[in-house]
């Protein structure tokens, strides 16, 4: 199976505007596998392909890439990648409790997609907000300081399609497809919405002023 001539031609005008950001064609490949994965919800065969040909590489060059890294799916996935933090802290903090929970629920484990298609469970070794453990992650939005109970709710709600709002960023909840084509560097216009740096995060910068504190070279940043 290869595109229709109409999806072509979108992604081919979408792909020229990325492979132009950079000074060389090769150095777009990561987003380009983005774009694709928007497509198909999975970086499929065609996507390989298409990536080769834009890009001048081989399709083994392509697949030895897109096979590397974890965000990109090698089946199609639900329209809510939902990863649980696995990592130190937060599993210290329920998150291990929060994944065997949830999976059972569910019933379907890592990389695993829910019948209805909705929902793709994912561990995920780090989601790069320890100060909000345990913490979960929707199409890479986040969702703090999560219980079983809540973890449970949320994929409830997210399968029976409610409107769910991230702890933290766009009101607006994504869909994976929606996300790949935010990574692949083509914004929804979303990005600027809710609230980045909060609560804990700003603990170690209240101290810091409190205490007169500065950074080497330079006063304290409200920033």
């Amino acid at each position: 199976m290869t595109y229709s001539p109409e999806v072509r031609e979108r992604l081919e005008t979408d792909a020229k505007e990325i492979i132009g950001r950079y000074p060389k064609a090769r150095s777009a490949l990561l987003p380009l596998l983005h774009l694709v994965q928007s497509e198909d919800g999975h970086v499929s065969d065609d996507g390989h392909e298409f990536c080769a040909e834009m890009l001048g590489l081989s399709k083994a060059e392509v697949v030895g890439v897109a096979t590397f890294y974890t965000m990109y799916k090698r089946k199609p996935a639900g329209d809510y990648n939902v990863g649980v933090c696995i990592n130190t802290l937060c599993a210290v903090m329920g998150g291990d409790q929060i994944w065997e929970e949830l999976s059972e629920h569910v019933g379907v484990g890592h990389d695993e997609t829910t019948s209805d298609g909705k929902v793709t469970l994912e561990r995920l070794e780090c989601n790069a907000a320890c100060d909000f453990a345990p913490v979960m992650m929707v199409n890479w939005e986040f969702f703090d300081n999560q219980t079983p109970e809540s973890a449970k709710q949320l994929v409830d709600d997210l399968r029976a399609g409610k409107e769910i709002t991230p702890t933290r960023g766009p009101k607006k909840l994504c869909t994976f497809k929606e996300s790949a084509r935010v990574l692949a560097g083509l914004p929804d216009g979303l990005a600027g919405e809710g609230p980045s740096a909060a609560g804990p995060s700003l603990e170690g910068l209240k101290v810091a002023k409190a205490n007169g504190w500065e950074a080497p070279g330079g006063a304290v940043s409200d920033r």
